[in-house]
């Protein structure tokens, strides 16, 4: 920066990294890209302090990182529940077998759609275990449906045909009827900023079973370590336990252990 420019900036108000940062997330709901450069000027700081703002929020999955800026996140095609089913069975069927163990007799459950928490339905049927269970998820409640010991409710709400699943405000509306034992969710990535998901309207879902929950659980796979999402779900610390097939990275289990969040590896 030169002279001049410090001149210039010096006049500036400064803004906290926080409301920097958030600055530039409410910048590109409004713009495609933002040039690092621009915003040091803006904001009057160095191009470097902008740099470590954007790496940050990159870090976290809620920007994407380009040439001399950042861009607003693009979510990719993301495979359906069909799709996802066959990829990674056994490590999901491990993990649906340790959250199903989990689950005392008597006890209630909110479950979201997904592959990984449909292995835990699958155990929990087979085990026979007394549940109720509240789901969006028309595989899970058709799953825990053969249970005679099973208890099911089904939301209402938005039907996502390639999921299987309902979303919206009036599924929304009826979750915050409900106070339960546990809430079992999956996600897209689990990130040390947090959980994140792609498919619309299931981060809202999620949210609200985590908030309806006595103990809350996410079950994830390990591809999923450190991937990005469309949408965030939820802060480590929201999480009482994370199920998983392998032992996070240094990092994200670090980032756990600091939020409080048990991380529970499937044998």
């Amino acid at each position: 920066m030169t002279q001049l420019d410090q001149l210039k900036t010096s006049a500036l108000p400064r803004l906290r990294k926080a409301d920097r940062r958030k600055q530039i997330l409410l910048d590109l709901k409004l713009r495609p890209h933002l040039r690092i450069s621009e915003l040091a000027e803006r904001f009057g700081v160095s191009t470097e302090t902008v740099r470590r703002d954007v790496d940050a929020l990159a870090g976290k999955g809620l920007i994407d990182r380009a040439h001399g800026g950042a861009s607003r996140p693009v979510p990719g095609p993301y495979p359906s529940l069909d799709e996802r089913q066959r990829d990674r069975r056994i490590e999901r069927e491990r993990i649906g077998r340790l959250a199903a163990g989990l689950v005392q007799p008597g006890e209630t459950l909110m479950v979201d759609s997904g592959s990984t928490t449909l292995q835990m339905a699958r155990f929990l049927a087979f085990a026979g275990t007394p549940c109720r269970v509240i789901t969006n998820s028309l595989h899970i409640a058709m799953t825990l449906g053969s249970s005679d010991r099973a208890s099911v409710i089904l939301c209402p709400g938005d039907y996502l045909a390639r999921e299987s699943a309902v979303i919206g405000d009036e599924a929304l509306e009826f979750l915050a009827r409900y106070h339960v034992d546990r809430a079992m969710i999956g996600a897209t990535a689990l990130h040390i900023g947090g959980v994140l998901e792609t498919v619309p309207g299931f981060a809202a879902i999620k949210r609200r079973m985590l908030a309806q929950a006595a103990q809350r659980h996410l079950l994830i796979h390990g591809d999923k370590f450190g991937g990005s999402g469309f949408r965030k779900t939820a802060d480590l610390d929201q999480l009482h336990s994370v199920l998983v097939d392998r032992a996070p990275p240094a990092d994200l289990a670090r980032a756990l252990q600091a939020a409080g969040t048990r991380i529970s590896i499937a044998d």
